[in-house]
């Protein structure tokens, strides 16, 4: 029998152990995935139930989170009192370990959802965010991600100093606000023996899921298609609609790329103008003090010269962080797709020479 110290140390009940990676029951996946789906294209969120153990995030149970109104945040956190208290009078897991989120083509980056995952882990230090693209998801592989903020993040976020200087010190870009922790899915026993018992090598035998048992296909099964059949999908020039999509907003995200510098420019400007002034004044005051010395006349009085010129406030660099995390996720999206197409383009084009 394992002592009382043993089992603290992998339940982790004193929170000193960090986590390095999430686990999902199958369960909870496709929860997950039909909440999303059905939603699109509006924003959903919801509720991840489990335990850390020993490092790893066991996630067993979610359920979903009422549409945002504007006057509904105390309707949503009584729905997740009930719900908790719900799950546990049914004796499921109903310690909250995170919320997931769905998003389309891979545009996540704002601040409301930064500013909820901060006040996650303020307030649960190993809470977890499910990220779950359906765009992505639709083209053949679901698409999920568990994100964290990183430490230096959570730090500057709390003090809310976003300057440039801020930023260097604690050397944060936009490719270290998250963290990405890695995604298993576990199955359950029962779910494992019903996927044993659908596998089949032999495409004559057919499976009656109704019963769970096989029988013998009397139908004579269709010839398979021969690999050398000749299929003209490859030679389809046409661009991807998801690469296509992919541009759009990637072009939109440069434009606001664009006007952040700009409005980081014009400070830049005002800060110049004011040192400017500030310079000019002091030039002048020296000079009339210097002639008023020749005279035999009193200096002028002392100014506080800080408080004549303030020089304007450094605007908060965190959406340009954002914007620039974003257009590197519409890169790395638009360089996996895109290479087949382009692949076919320059094999078109070195064919017409």
């Amino acid at each position: 029998m394992p002592s009382n110290k043993e089992l603290s140390a992998a339940l982790d009940i004193e929170g000193t152990v960090p986590i390095h990676s999430v686990q999902l029951d199958a369960m909870v996946v496709l929860k997950i995935v039909k909440h999303c789906r059905e939603s699109i294209p509006a924003t959903v969120t919801g509720q991840l139930m489990g335990l850390d153990v020993n490092g790893v995030l066991e996630v067993t149970h979610s359920f979903p989170m009422p549409k945002n109104n504007q006057d509904s945040e105390d309707d949503a956190s009584n729905y997740q009192v009930q719900m908790m208290r719900c799950l546990r009078e049914v004796n499921v897991d109903d310690n909250s370990v995170g919320w997931y989120q769905s998003t389309n083509m891979g545009n996540f980056m704002n601040q409301s959802l930064i500013e909820h995952q901060f006040e996650f882990q303020q307030a649960l230090s190993k809470s977890v965010l499910i990220i779950h693209d359906v765009a992505r998801s639709s083209m053949g592989n679901i698409n999920l991600r568990a994100l964290r903020l990183t430490p230096a993040f959570m730090k500057l976020y709390k003090e809310k100093k976003f300057t440039t200087e801020a930023l260097t010190k604690a050397k944060l870009t936009f490719s270290n606000i998250f963290e990405e922790l890695p995604i298993t899915i576990r199955n359950t026993a029962l779910l494992t023996a019903l996927l044993y018992e659908l596998e089949t090598a032999d495409e004559s035998v057919e499976v009656s899921t109704s019963h769970l048992t096989t029988y013998k296909s009397t139908a004579s099964a269709p010839a398979s298609k021969s690999v050398l059949a000749p299929s003209f999908d490859v030679l389809d020039l046409s661009l991807d609609p998801y690469v296509a999509k992919n541009l759009e907003n990637l072009m939109d995200t440069i434009d606001d790329h664009h006007q952040e510098q700009g409005n980081y420019a014009y400070w830049q400007r005002s800060v110049e103008r004011e040192n400017k002034k500030k310079a000019a004044y002091l030039l002048n005051r020296k000079t009339e003090n210097a002639r008023r010395a020749q005279s035999g006349q009193a200096p002028l009085a002392n100014e506080d010269v800080d408080a004549m010129f303030k020089t304007p406030a450094e605007p908060s660099r965190l959406d340009h962080l954002l914007i620039s995390g974003q257009i590197d996720n519409y890169c790395k999206q638009i360089n996996e797709f895109a290479g087949p197409t382009l692949g076919k383009l320059f094999a078109v084009g070195e064919l017409q020479k």
